[in-house]
């Protein structure tokens, strides 16, 4: 199962890669953004929610949908204040540098929510678990590449875009670990509304984070159809890859 996670994984780190060995102009680094955004609204909306509103209770993850945006908003507030406060005492870079942390933080959430689905999908079909590992790999790679632009592009330094790309495997092992084993023996009710709560994180990401990032870096009316086409490549994976 371990191994499953370990593709997308893989797919992640070499689109950080990408963006190491080749210029990253701002028009690049805003596609690859709403690309991944588009993504990761398609894994909610067709993944996620669907499987979390077949509950006995829909009314369970529906609410713990909601939840999981409540805790991102809190904990990126937090995040903020933080960082105006190290901002205060730092270069004028602290603030990029602060917001290019946020765009990776998003990233890594959702590869942590890749790696719960992974996990489940093991637990439920061992064919549905190599399905969803195999559908994820191509939506991480622009991720990563996004992600190692955008703190390329703060002046991160490369030693640490590698590590940073490199560890990108940790939440993405980690969701596995605990979607195969804490959620294995679990009622429905509790595994579908881990499932919502990650989705409704996931969804602030993409709102608070990632699209507010792409249009910092750059605009264009070519933008949301980078958007709409990241949507459409996650769709064609769930719906002509068949699940066993």
């Amino acid at each position: 199962m371990l191994g499953l996670a370990a593709v997308p994984a893989l797919a992640n780190f070499a689109g950080g890669l990408i963006a190491e060995v080749r210029p990253v102009s701002d028009r690049t680094l805003s596609f690859a953004l709403h690309a991944a955004a588009g993504i990761v609204i398609a894994v909610v909306g067709l993944e996620l929610m669907p499987r979390a509103l077949q509950a006995p209770w829909p009314w369970v993850p529906m609410l713990a949908f909601v939840a999981g945006a409540g805790l991102f908003l809190g904990l990126d507030a937090l995040a903020g204040y933080l960082q105006a406060r190290t901002a205060a005492r730092s270069r004028g870079d602290g603030q990029e540098r602060g917001a290019s942390w946020g765009v990776y933080g998003g990233v890594a959430l959702d590869l942590f929510s890749d790696g719960i689905l992974i996990g489940t999908g093991t637990v439920v079909n061992p064919t549905l678990g190599v399905l969803l590992a195999v559908g994820q790999a191509p939506a991480d790679l622009p991720e990563g590449f996004a992600a190692a632009a955008t703190l390329r592009g703060a002046g991160v330094p490369r030693a640490r875009r590698l590590a940073a790309g490199a560890g990108f495997a940790v939440p993405i092992l980690l969701g596995a670990a605990l979607g195969y084993l804490a959620l294995r023996g679990a009622p429905d009710a509790v595994t579908l509304s881990v499932l919502a709560f990650t989705g409704g994180a996931l969804l602030s990401v993409v709102i608070e984070e990632m699209v507010p990032q792409a249009h910092e870096a750059n605009e264009s009316r070519w933008d949301s159809l980078f958007l709409v086409a990241g949507f459409a490549v996650f769709a064609a994976v769930s719906v002509y890859v068949p699940a066993g």
